[in-house]
């Protein structure tokens, strides 16, 4: 296996842009069979579709809840996480209420997060932090959070925020989590240089819209 594949099976290919057609999610769904890339993301419309053109895939389904600012009601980011894996959504990419956070209502968070991995156990949580709005200390605090609720993996950003991925922030959630969650870099991944960086900081996933040129870049023919 060469190192495009091994990155490939690391890569949730995405498309979360809100001009998305359904030609362009069918397009995804083949790119992320030809290069074999762990599971393609999409918005929760787009889910039911999605499951039906990879039912014989090995590729998983991603969708977002609360996206991209993680503000909707508690109780209907409950029910949206709900219906999708109802749909045949496998992973589910939770944004944290950042304003709960910034006011340092950190039950809150908890709860909220808390009863979505709960309402969902066979599904595959990432908690999106949105890094760029959060101190350091904030940062640290929302992973000591996240480790309480039982999700599987902690997200760096939306790709939608006012920055996105970092390495530092990678290293950071790392240094806090010590192993005990896994990492998913997303936001800005454009270069097979960048998707490097990220893993070599410890990330265990990127999300990325760049999928097939980091895959042509890394000579990774389908």
């Amino acid at each position: 296996m060469n190192e495009g594949h091994r990155i490939a099976g690391r890569i949730d290919h995405s498309l979360l842009r809100p001009d998305a057609r359904d030609v362009d999610i069918a397009k995804l769904c083949e790119e992320a069979e030809r290069f074999g890339f762990q599971s393609v993301c999409v918005n929760p419309a787009f889910v039911k579709r999605v499951r039906e053109v990879l039912s014989r895939s090995k590729v998983k389904v991603t969708t977002v809840i609360g996206f991209p600012l993680g503000m909707s009601i508690s109780q209907v980011k409950t029910y949206e996480a709900m219906e999708v894996f109802m749909l045949g959504a496998d992973e589910l990419d939770i944004v944290m209420n950042i304003g709960y956070a910034k006011s340092g209502q950190w039950d809150e968070v908890e709860k909220e997060l808390s009863a979505i991995v709960t309402a969902t156990p066979e599904a595959v949580h990432k908690i999106i932090l949105e890094c760029c709005y959060l101190t350091d200390r904030e940062k640290k605090k929302a992973c000591e959070v996240v480790m309480r609720t039982g999700a599987e993996f902690i997200k760096t950003s939306t790709g939608y925020g006012s920055a996105g991925a970092t390495v530092q922030d990678v290293e950071l959630i790392r240094s806090v989590t010590e192993g005990k969650l896994q990492v998913k870099a997303a936001g800005g991944i454009k270069t097979l240089k960048d998707a490097k960086q990220f893993f070599d900081a410890g990330a265990a996933r990127l999300g990325t819209s760049a999928g097939v040129a980091i895959m042509e870049e890394a000579g990774a023919l389908p």
